[in-house]
């Protein structure tokens, strides 16, 4: 064989393997790329939902969709049945993934001082004297009962439970509840701060309730009482000088 085809051989050779190492790699590239892009599904959410929100009220606000693997964002859900009792601890804006560590239990979210009310009611505040909230001793997530005095003399006064069963939604200047026993002891505690004469109490109302409410707090005394889960609002009664001593 003469030395001109013997290089041709060779050169053909070199050839043939150069262009299966190139086929090789870019099939390897390709199978790479295919990986990170490997559809998954995610809940993405498609109306702002507020904090405090349960997880059991988000199927209107969210949406599955398709995304690629590596456009997961860490710990985003594919399902509602993960985070299933639990509520948003903070806000969430259309178009973010839903991701499971923004959800906690209600019982945290209410010890932080504030829950979600019910869809369709309204949230109204009113500023009360300590005294005339349990002694400041009201947290978000409780049940009250609300009491009215009508102003005017004692022989014209009267007093009535106008609503009760009602959610409270936030309360500031409270007492604060008794530290965890299980947690570590700070280093140095700080001094309790005395609690504020008055509190700020957000109730949450429907609309005829909110009205009563409001004119009562411009106009006359509230009170609120603690509810407990067998709160019995029965044979309440418009209570007047003459009935308080029959």
């Amino acid at each position: 064989m003469s030395r001109r085809l013997l290089a041709a051989a060779v050169a053909l050779v070199l050839t043939i393997i150069g262009t299966l190492v190139i086929v090789s790699y870019v099939a390897g590239a390709d199978e790479r790329a295919m990986s990170d892009l490997e559809p998954v599904k995610v809940l993405v959410v498609t109306e702002e939902i507020p904090k405090g929100t349960s997880a059991g009220q988000l199927a209107d606000r969210v949406a599955l969709e398709t995304v690629p693997a590596s456009a997961k964002a860490p710990g985003a859900l594919s399902s509602l049945d993960e985070v299933s009792g639990q509520v948003v601890e903070t806000e969430l804006a259309t178009g973010e993934q839903l991701p499971a560590h923004r959800f906690v239990e209600p019982d945290a979210l209410a010890a932080a001082g504030e829950v979600e009310a019910p869809a369709g009611m309204h949230q109204i505040t009113v500023r009360l004297d300590r005294t005339r909230v349990v002694g400041g001793h009201l947290l978000a997530g409780e049940k009250v009962g609300i009491f009215v005095s009508l102003e005017g003399e004692a022989q014209d006064g009267k007093t009535h439970l106008m609503d009760h069963n009602v959610l409270v939604t936030r309360v500031q200047g409270g007492v604060a509840p008794p530290a965890d026993p299980a947690a570590e002891p700070a280093a140095e505690p700080a001094a309790a701060a005395p609690p504020a004469e008055t509190i700020l109490v957000t109730l949450a109302l429907d609309a005829p309730a909110a009205e009563k409410v409001v004119y009562a707090a411009e106009y006359e005394r509230i009170w609120l009482s603690l509810e407990g889960a067998k709160a019995d609002a029965s044979g309440a009664a418009v209570a007047t000088r003459e009935s308080l001593y029959k």
